[in-house]
């Protein structure tokens, strides 16, 4: 379980960043502003909470957070460099200038968090199945090594809160999408990733675990240096929001930046 300031909501990752490096994921235990601790304006349009909540967490990492428009995908934006009016497309965000922070929003979805060894540039990336499929995280990778100027290798990450492995059931068109194929003999990966459970009615379904998966995708970048915990979003009601136990009721942000 990532440590989580007394009283506060906030999870700090465990991990060996620099001390320069400050990263963050909030909780549904986040003190809300009226309204509750949701972070997405977008969810209906008229979430008046979300700004006020989003104004916590910028003062919370002592930074300007850029947030995406998310859409599930691969595309990977640098924020620090981004100068339209609008939130910008992209399931992945990269800064390579202090004070400006990348986040993303989950409730089920895993959120990603990276840095290089020597905090030049940090990532966020939000990687549910669709988005993990497409190479959100292999894009997210190029693009921070590109701008802080380091191989996969120097690189950490950090795999936050997301619906774990007993509760993502999934059918054959998400293990297609991981190139496995659900007719054919269980191969490793198959048994690593994917648990045969079917319903009771006798429909095909599969248990995913998505942070292997993820793990999967970045040891295959060269990126070996992951922590995690094993908190899921679905069994743990009364710390996280869960789009898949509720519905849409709320998301998480997970951030990360640069300070002075």
């Amino acid at each position: 379980m990532p440590p989580e300031t007394a009283g506060s909501g906030w999870l700090r990752p465990d991990w060996p960043a620099p001390a320069h490096v400050r990263a963050l994921m909030s909780t549904r235990r986040v003190r809300p502003a009226a309204g509750g601790s949701d972070f997405d304006p977008g969810r209906d349009g008229t979430l008046p909470a979300a700004a006020a909540n989003r104004r916590q967490l910028a003062l919370e990492l002592g930074a300007a957070p850029v947030w995406l428009r998310q859409v599930h995908g691969a595309e990977v934006v640098r924020v620090d460099q981004w100068r339209a009016d609008a939130a910008p497309v992209a399931d992945a965000a990269i800064s390579a200038t202090r004070g400006v922070a990348c986040v993303v929003l989950v409730a089920d979805c895993l959120p990603v968090l990276l840095c290089d060894t020597q905090g030049r540039a940090v990532a966020a990336a939000h990687a549910g199945w669709r988005g993990l499929a497409a190479g959100v995280l292999e894009r997210s990778v190029d693009a921070l090594c590109e701008a802080a100027s380091c191989p996969p290798s120097a690189l950490l990450a950090w795999l936050g809160p997301c619906i774990g492995p007993q509760a993502f059931e999934v059918g054959a068109d998400v293990l297609e999408a991981f190139g496995v194929d659900p007719q054919a003999a269980p191969t490793w990966q198959a048994q690593a990733h994917f648990v045969r459970r079917d319903r009771p009615d006798g429909a095909r379904r599969w248990l995913a675990d998505l942070p292997a998966l993820a793990r999967l995708r970045l040891a295959r970048r060269g990126v070996v240096r992951v922590s995690a915990g094993t908190d899921c979003t679905v069994h743990d009601a009364s710390r996280f929001f869960s789009f898949r136990r509720d519905g849409a009721v709320g998301r998480m942000a997970a951030a990360i930046t640069c300070i002075d």
